[in-house]
């Protein structure tokens, strides 16, 4: 029997999904000191960078059919991809929390307004069990279902933006923040998804199509929801989306949007932490621990302070941006593998070179931001050593 292969067209939606959340219309606000304009030009910079990447990952893991762990392993071997593994399944479930508790917080407002159920918690469990409800059904039967979603969360977000965008006058924001941070603001969140998106592109029944057309409409979805975060800020002088959708009389269809959007993002973490964990042991299955990644989401929004997460995305920025520039160079330039070997070393090294970079280049303000100097410099030193490798075996 042939195995059943997601779409391109669902693999779309499915990014579509993930571009469409309160967590990018919140960064989006960060970047409101820099005006529209320059904003604007900040956002499509630092997207291009993170979506090249983002495309780049999702090309290895669709042409070798594995998941974003399962190709670590090419890299830094069988157990040196345990590291990732593991940094990728807490990032994730911290992803989960964080975005339970903003999606909750932002429909609780709203609630309160129509229901008088303003309580955090009730929309924390609802959420969530709409997260599980989404893991049950599973990437390769929710075509339909994504359909549905997502048809109704594009119309809904055409409303936010017009109602975001009706004003006539923009001016900075108060605050500051320069070019090459709103850079990495923007790039941050498609690298975010760099240890996810071949969980996806390798079920795909044409993996290279499915992974053009999963950047282009994750790109396009990401740019359009940081700048309704941008332009709230600046256009209404408000950072609270669920605030602007009450004063538009988005009730209900505000509601809908915010619960949907929090879903089919998070949607996506909570299953890649059950994948990435089949990665370290085949008894570990991939719905069951994506179920179970929920459950400490919803555990950890209601019952723990996890609200704010720029610094986060830096976290994640410095340890998988190294890593993915490690795999991209021995996948496409020198054609290399190491996934049967224990661990390798020399990439290991270099990978915590590149985190070690990063973090350096934090305090370093480029028109680029930090991931590309720190990517491109791992590249080549990567290329550079493995060549002198090649030489010295051979002498």
């Amino acid at each position: 029997m042939e195995e059943k292969r997601t779409s391109t067209i669902g693999n779309g939606l499915v990014w579509f999904g993930a571009a469409v959340s309160i967590a990018e219309i919140l960064t989006g606000t960060y970047i409101a000191p820099l005006g529209m304009k320059t904003g604007m030009a900040a956002i499509l910079l630092g997207h291009l960078i993170g979506c090249t990447l983002f495309c780049l990952a999702g090309l290895i893991g669709g042409q070798t059919r594995k998941s974003s762990m399962e190709t670590v392993k090419m890299s830094f071997g069988s157990k040196g991809a345990l590291l990732f593994a593991v940094l990728n399944i807490l990032q994730l479930v911290g992803w989960t929390a964080i975005m339970i508790i903003n999606g909750a917080q932002a429909t609780a407002v709203i609630a309160a307004q129509l229901w008088g159920a303003g309580q955090v918690w009730i929309w924390c469990l609802a959420i969530g069990a709409l997260i599980i409800l989404w893991i049950a059904i599973g990437i390769k039967n929710i075509d339909g279902l994504n359909y549905i979603a997502m048809g109704a969360l594009f119309i809904l977000t055409i409303v936010l933006s017009m109602v975001v965008f009706k004003g006539t006058s923009a001016a900075a924001a108060e605050g500051s923040l320069s070019f090459g941070a709103a850079v990495e603001l923007s790039a941050a969140m498609p690298l975010s998804w760099l240890p996810l998106i071949s969980d996806y592109t390798r079920e795909a029944k044409k993996p290279g199509q499915a992974t053009v057309a999963s950047t282009l409409v994750y790109f396009a979805g990401s740019c359009w929801m940081y700048a309704i975060g941008l332009g709230a800020a600046i256009f209404t002088g408000e950072t609270d989306i669920s605030k602007i959708m009450l004063q538009a009389g988005l009730g209900i269809a505000g509601a809908v949007i915010l619960i949907i959007s929090t879903v089919t993002t998070t949607f996506l973490d909570a299953f890649s932490a059950g994948v990435s964990a089949a990665s370290i042991s085949k008894k570990l299955k991939e719905k069951p621990v994506g179920i179970i990644v929920s459950i400490v989401g919803i555990l950890l929004a209601i019952f723990t302070p996890i609200q704010r997460f720029e610094s986060f995305l830096y976290l994640i920025g410095s340890v998988f941006a190294p890593m993915i520039a490690i795999q991209i160079a021995d996948y496409f330039i020198l054609k290399r593998k190491s996934d049967t070997v224990s661990a390798d070393w020399v990439n290991l090294i270099l990978w915590g070179i590149g985190f070690l970079g990063y973090r350096l280049f934090m305090k370093i303000d480029t028109p680029v931001g930090q991931t590309l100097p720190v990517m491109l410099a791992i590249v080549v030193l990567c290329v550079i050593i493995r060549k002198a490798e090649a030489v010295l075996k051979k002498a």
